[in-house]
């Protein structure tokens, strides 16, 4: 098989830094065995514990969606082969990674530190982020949610950006980027239709603040969804 990532095209990902990680990382060696033949094809592979490794493209436009460089603080929600923090790393240095599944968490940290990328790993609720290394320059979730977590929000910098998918499983689901802009505030765009597993919470919601409330509900109305629990 061929053990070389290529040379990816996309019309629509043109960011030299994200094309050169993607043309660095060696997706074979983040998939089970048995799919290694088909790792650098363009398309979803899945990775056991009913998880995926996103298609090469998703990952492409997600990574560059994020704006990062050099330097940049990173948080990954989800993750899952550990392929995705290390396409960030390769750009970003060091790259913060929550994942919920304890044995998914275990195999991707080990893979990462013996291919001698610098992240670090933790079982967790994604949901609720990594306070303790905020504030992040960039926070990207590799899992859909119904709506965008207020935590992951309040953890970004100045001028930091959120890439996350929002929608339900088996039915519509779209990337956004919500960008904390320091003269306007929080801004929303809408990139692509997209297709992923769920991001599953861990911890109940407890009752919410006023501040995270008034967040919550502005969260929701950016994506244009209704302000109650729906």
């Amino acid at each position: 098989m061929n053990r070389t990532p290529p040379k990816w095209y996309w019309p629509d990902v043109t960011d030299p830094l994200v094309l050169d990680a993607m043309a660095t990382v060696p997706r074979h060696l983040f998939v089970p065995r048995e799919m290694q033949e088909q790792a650098y094809d363009d398309i979803p592979l899945p990775i056991g514990l009913r998880q995926t490794i996103s298609q090469p493209y998703i990952v492409a436009l997600m990574t560059q969606a994020l704006g990062i460089g050099a330097g940049s603080r990173v948080l990954e929600v989800g993750t899952g082969s550990g392929y995705q923090a290390a396409v960030l790393a390769t750009i970003a240095g060091r790259v913060w990674s929550v994942e919920g599944l304890a044995d998914l968490a275990s195999t991707a940290q080990g893979r990462l530190r013996s291919l001698g990328y610098d992240v670090e790993v933790k079982t967790g609720d994604g949901w609720l982020g990594w306070p303790e290394h905020a504030p992040y320059d960039a926070i990207i979730v590799t899992a859909a949610a119904p709506e965008i977590p207020p935590a992951l929000v309040q953890q970004l910098a100045e001028g930091g950006r959120l890439v996350i998918p929002l929608g339900v499983v088996n039915w519509d689901q779209v990337l956004w980027r919500i960008e904390n802009e320091p003269d306007r505030g929080l801004q929303a765009r809408r990139l692509a239709d997209v297709r992923f597993v769920p991001l599953v919470r861990h911890s109940a919601e407890g009752a919410a603040t006023e501040e995270m409330q008034v967040l919550r509900t502005e969260l929701r109305r950016l994506v244009g969804l209704p302000a109650g629990n729906g």
